[in-house]
């Protein structure tokens, strides 16, 4: 994420370490956190975690929702990014992950490198585990269990959340009503859009649960998939103005 579009905001606050802390934390992880999971990573008590994330909601940096949760009891609020934020850091990430992809060797004596879609697709891949390894390395191995759960498909809907698609889940769809490159994207999509589908195939299929459940339909159906069958993904780029949808299948 920029550093100068966040010390803009958090100029007039009386502490912005403090919040710009917070921010750091809710960037590293993929999924939104709760009060609890920021003070237990800054070492704070929760009403001082609670405090900042409400500072920063009012400034317009967090947003807050419920917890997309299966389980009885009243469901956790939730903080990540706002959209605008999302969307920039989303793009010095895809920035960084092309760059590298251009970055790999050339065979000597070959042409300048132009990135193709099966150098795209692979860029995508590599982003996903760079995710999957910096999110590990904040919080242990265990973090992204405890958050995302059993189901890689909700785990991949707060991927690409976290990263500005404002993803919805629908049946076997997830619904992309935001494109944080669509400039991008419409120019390119042989390279754009073959990023986006490396990571989320990745996303998939780097989950030991891979197809443990499918997502539950508009008529909340919340019918099994077993475990062994994995899941497939393919992404429909532009279906609508608006829209983009990755549309999820089961492996024969």
């Amino acid at each position: 994420m920029s550093g100068d579009r966040v010390a803009v905001h958090l100029a007039g606050s009386t502490e912005p370490a403090a919040r710009r802390r917070v921010l750091d934390v809710l960037v590293g992880s993929r999924h939104p956190l709760d009060a609890k999971a920021v003070a237990d990573e800054l070492g704070v008590h929760i009403t001082t975690a609670r405090f900042h994330l409400d500072q920063l909601e009012a400034a317009g940096l967090v947003q807050r929702r419920t917890a997309r949760e299966n389980r009885p009891g009243r469901p956790r609020v939730v903080y990540a990014l706002s959209a605008s934020l999302r969307a920039a850091d989303a793009r010095e990430q895809l920035i960084e992950v092309l760059a590298n992809a251009l970055g790999d060797p050339v065979p000597a004596g070959g042409p300048p490198r132009r990135l193709g879609r099966a150098a795209a697709l692979a860029a995508g891949e590599r982003w996903a585990d760079a995710m999957e390894q910096r999110e590990q390395a904040d919080s242990g191995p265990a973090a992204s269990v405890e958050a995302g759960g059993a189901d890689p498909v909700h785990d991949l809907v707060d991927v690409l959340d976290s990263l500005g698609f404002a993803p919805e889940a629908v049946g076997d769809e997830i619904l992309m009503h935001e494109c944080p490159f669509r400039a991008a994207a419409r120019e390119r999509p042989d390279v754009v859009c073959a990023v986006h589908q490396g990571l989320v195939e990745r996303m998939l299929a780097s989950t030991p649960a891979n197809g443990a459940r499918m997502l539950a339909s508009a008529a909340d159906d919340t019918t099994q998939v077993p475990a062994s069958v994995p899941r497939t993904a393919t992404l429909l780029p532009f279906v609508q103005p608006d829209l983009c949808v990755v549309r999820l299948g089961r492996s024969a």
